[in-house]
Parts: C-alpha cells; structure tokens; sequence
C-alpha cells in the first residue's frame, strides 16, 4: 500500500481520477460513488474493514497528482538532464517529474522532444528541421524503462540524459533477459500491473515488439542501432544522432548488422548483401564494404550463415542463436 486508511476526500485529493477517466475513455461519474468504485474495479484503491480506502501502489505509481505525496515513491518519479556537450560534465537543465507515470507520460514525451536537437533534413527540394530521434522510438524505450525498472531498489529512479550526439534512457534493475535477445524473446514484465494497465490505455506495446520498433524506426531514419547495456544494478538504452557510414566505429557497424539481421528474422525476411546495403546506405558498387561487414559480425559470433552451400548471390543470414 502506498497509503493507508484515507477518507474519500483524500483520495480524491491525492489521485488525478479525471485523468483516469479521460485515459480509459469512460464519462466522468457525476458523483463519488462512482468514481470510487471505477478505481476500485482496477485495484487502484482498496476498501479497508474500517471503512476507509487504501491506495495501492499501483494506483500512486500511475496516478498520483504528485508523487511526492508517498514517501518511498517519491525517488521513482522520472528525472530528465540536458547537457551541453557530449560528456556529463556542463548541465544546462535538470527537471525531475512528478506524475504518476500514466497522468504523466505525454507530458512527458512532448517535453523530451522539445528539448531534443533538430537535424536538418532536405526533402522533395525543401528544407526543414527534424528530431534527432523518431518520436515513436523514444515512447517505446522510456515505456519500457517505466515498466521493467525495480521497485526494490530504493534511492534510484528512471532517468533520460539527453546529449548532443546521443540519448540514454536508464532504469533501475537488470533486464529478465539477455540484452542480445530483447528482440525475439516473449514479453516477460518485472511489473505485470503496471504494463498490463499501461497496454489498456496504449501507451506500451502488447506483444513485446516495441525494441523492434525501435530498431526499425532507427533504420528507418538512418540513425546508427540503439545499444542496450547492463551495470550492476541498472538497465541502459542509448539512442544514437545521426552518422554517416564512414563515421561510423567498427563496433556500431557491427551493433547494427545484428539487431538488422534480428529484425529480418522475427519478420521473417532474408538480411543478405543487398538488404544490409539498404541499411547503411551503402551504393552497389560499394558492395564489398557491405560483404566485409557481413564477415567481421560471423566472425564475432553475432549472426551466421543460413546455408552455408549456397553461393555468393544468394548468401542469406541469420542471427547466432536462430
């Protein structure tokens, strides 16, 4: 329970039930008893032997006015932190939320994207200014930090750091598993609740394809492949700026040539030379820059041949562990 033996009038006061109302499409009761048993019905509150209403944490966590009202939630409230360069060292902003996460989650997309850098893009002879991230890539990754962070981790909370050539999304906890299979592996939630209402309302995904969003949303924008990392106690995504192939690493070459070929495999289409050549923006008569990358990621053990006899045309291949 995030708070014990409150009055309607507290409940009321602590909880955002017009949001809850307006998220699930249903009309506003127009009396008490109503709005208490809708949020009863979704075990946001709870009816205690006393006669007084409990709010359960998963009431507080998504609908809080302020989340600052319960104590022990106060330090899972999102803190977003703009800096001036690509190091840590100058911030130019720091603002932590303090929503619940489904009151707050528009509010705070639409923040993050204001403060997010503009590229300049020409199209069809005409100039104009674009984020640096699709905006449907950040939804996913920050729904996800939201949802499989740990809540038994105390002093630490989600948070969005937003640099001049990237943007890292972490949350407390480890990943239930492995950062190389996020793609394919079925949707396993740290926090059922929580995802599962968040799916209600269409803020995250259902069937756990939202990294393959991200990933094909990347590709889509010729952004280099997002990287997934894992501290003791910490889960990271990092959305890269734009760069141009020959600026590229051999390690983001790499990173991008796995999660493309995983992103062919579960949508069962071949990733060969031409596709990969589509992925970086590779010309063909530069093929051979798109075959020497094939070769360095079988050689890491990130992908390999689907048919080994087949011949140089029609070379298909598919993740290590297909």
């Amino acid at each position: 329970m995030a708070a014990e033996n409150q009055s309607e009038e507290q409940i009321l006061k602590l909880l955002d039930y017009p949001a809850y109302f307006e998220l699930m499409e249903h009309p506003l009761p127009d009396n008490r008893v109503g709005i208490l048993n809708a949020l009863e019905a979704d075990q946001l509150i709870i009816k205690s032997d006393s006669g007084q209403w409990h709010i359960s944490n998963l009431g507080a966590v998504l609908f809080a006015k302020q989340l600052t009202d319960f104590s022990h939630l106060a330090r899972k409230a999102v803190r977003v932190v703009l800096y001036k360069s690509n190091n840590r060292i100058e911030t130019i902003r720091e603002i932590g939320g303090n929503k619940g996460y489904a009151t707050g989650f528009e509010g705070l997309i639409e923040f993050i994207n204001n403060l997010l850098p503009e590229n300049e893009v020409i199209g069809q002879a005409l100039r104009k200014s674009v984020p640096m991230f699709p905006e449907l890539a950040i939804r996913e990754l920050v729904a996800n930090a939201l949802i499989h962070q740990d809540f038994t981790l105390t002093g630490t909370g989600p948070m969005i750091e937003i640099f001049t050539d990237r943007m890292e999304i972490t949350n407390p906890g480890v990943p239930l598993v492995d950062t190389q299979r996020f793609l394919d592996s079925p949707p396993r939630s740290r926090n059922e609740a929580i995802a599962s209402f968040l799916r209600r309302i269409g803020i995250c995904e259902e069937r756990g394809s939202g990294i393959d969003k991200v990933v094909f949303q990347t590709e889509l924008f010729q952004l280099p492949a997002p990287a997934f990392s894992v501290t003791p106690e910490h889960t990271r995504a990092v959305l890269f700026g734009h760069k141009e192939f020959k600026d590229m690493d051999k390690e983001a070459r790499l990173r991008a040539c796995y999660l493309h070929c995983c992103l062919k495999y579960v949508s069962d289409q071949p990733m060969n030379n031409a596709s990969i050549r589509k992925r970086f923006g590779i010309e063909e008569q530069n093929k051979a820059n798109a075959s020497r990358i094939l070769s360095q990621t079988v050689e890491a053990g990130l992908i390999k041949l689907y048919d080994p006899e087949a011949g140089v045309r029609a070379k298909r291949y598919i993740p290590i562990w297909a």
